[in-house]
């Protein structure tokens, strides 16, 4: 999920932290925004679920690295 995020966003991404904790937390959040929260859902985020999240959440448009 990182590497599709950095391929499609890397222009508006100005740090990725990973920050590990416990008890299967998992949350997305673009600054102070929750983009996707694993308690909230009750569920891993789908393949692909959290990149879309960030378009309509923020209003981003996918700007892939060139291969």
């Amino acid at each position: 999920m990182t590497g599709e995020l950095l391929n499609l966003f890397s222009p508006f991404i100005r740090t990725l932290t990973l920050i590990p904790s416990s008890g299967g937390r998992f949350e997305v959040l673009a600054g102070d925004t929750v983009i996707y929260s694993k308690k909230a859902t009750g569920r891993h985020a789908e393949p692909g679920e959290v990149a879309r999240l960030l378009q309509e959440k923020l209003g981003l448009r996918p700007m892939p690295l060139e291969e």
